[in-house]
């Protein structure tokens, strides 16, 4: 009988465990220099990359917290219209859609936790930077702004 508790406590323990060690390496993952220039000032972040589908379908899901200079890119192969919603997504969002040539299509600011409404962008863009809700507020940062990375944008 101690042994069928061992091994229940086991396989509910185990799935637990991968989803914190998930989110721990997510947390650590590498980071990349990008800069948004707004109203005579540059302001830095270290961002992670999400180049898969998976890293994209993923994103910044089950996180907790979020520094704040730290944030993820969401390049696209080729410009299109971004949507995004919160699904799993534990902490509001600044959402920051950008056009190819780095201006700013349009700030969705302090986005709804868990909404499985969607959050689009106006137009056509080639990536979308997800901040700490609040950033773009706190910072002054507006469509106005210009968005560079190390990755050549």
């Amino acid at each position: 009988m101690r042994a069928i508790f061992t091994a229940l406590a086991l396989s509910l323990a185990l799935p637990m465990a991968a989803c914190s060690r998930d989110a721990s390496e997510d947390a650590s993952a590498a980071t990349i220099p990008l800069t948004i220039s707004a109203a005579g000032k540059a302001h830095v972040f270290n961002v992670e990359v999400a180049r898969t589908d998976e890293e994209q379908d993923r994103g910044l899901m089950f996180r907790t917290s979020l520094p704040a200079d730290g944030g993820m890119i969401f390049p696209f192969q080729k410009p299109r219209i971004g949507s995004f919603w919160m699904k799993n997504t534990l902490i509001p969002l600044d959402m920051i859609f950008i056009r190819a040539d780095g201006s700013i299509d349009r700030i969705a600011e302090n986005t709804i936790p868990e909404s499985l409404e969607p959050v689009v962008s106006g137009g056509e863009v080639s990536a979308v930077l997800e901040l700490a809700g609040g950033t773009a507020a706190r910072l002054g940062i507006d469509e106005t702004a210009k968005v560079t990375w190390k990755d050549g944008k």
